[in-house]
């Protein structure tokens, strides 16, 4: 059976957060990057955006976080904790929630090295946050490791990625080849 449908199955085919039957992706909590049983949940689309995307959260559609915090699932409590941290800062019934968690002490700690309290953001050279799919242009010529490649200065790159266990670095593909860039040396556009 493949990850996917393990999942799938472990789920019911719903929504692993808030319940939802719309179609279904899995989505790896960080700081993993693989898709597997133990380091991914299947989320909908609009939890998914949400999530990706905090600045867009509805606090509303994050109250069914009620239930699925009591998953017994430690990706699913990683991910129902992050959330309502998140929402705690202007949500009081969030903080209420967070506060009656509980998790086991490795999920906590798994649950913690996520969270961005520290700053640690992508950043472009002007300290414009980057997202997943941004286009950049790079404002220097770089050379590429292993290759007589140079990245030229204006080159853009688009529909970047980012490097989850690490802030500086991005991945765009130039000139076909996927590579991996710092994000000091680009410019979002």
């Amino acid at each position: 059976m493949s990850t996917e449908a393990t999942l799938l199955e472990r789920c019911g085919s719903a929504c692993e957060l808030c319940s939802a039957t719309s179609p279904l992706q899995p989505f790896v909590v960080a700081p993993h990057t693989q898709v597997t049983v133990d380091h991914a949940i299947m989320l909908c689309d609009t939890c998914r955006e949400q999530i990706e995307n905090p600045e867009t959260a509805d606090a509303n559609h994050w109250r069914c976080l009620n239930d699925s915090m009591w998953s017994q699932v430690p990706p699913v409590q990683v991910a129902a904790w992050r959330q309502l941290k998140r929402l705690s800062e202007s949500e009081g019934w969030a903080q209420d929630l967070v506060d009656m968690m509980y998790m086991e002490e490795d999920v906590a700690k798994w649950a913690e090295i996520g969270m961005d309290e520290d700053g640690q953001k992508h950043v472009d050279c002007n300290g414009a946050e980057l997202k997943k799919g941004d286009d950049v242009t790079i404002i220097k010529d770089l050379p590429v490791k292993g290759s007589s490649m140079v990245v030229k200065q204006g080159t853009v790159v688009r529909n970047i990625g980012l490097a989850q266990d690490d802030p500086d670095l991005f991945s765009g593909k130039v000139e076909g080849q996927s590579i991996w860039l710092r994000c000091e040396f680009s410019r979002k556009k």
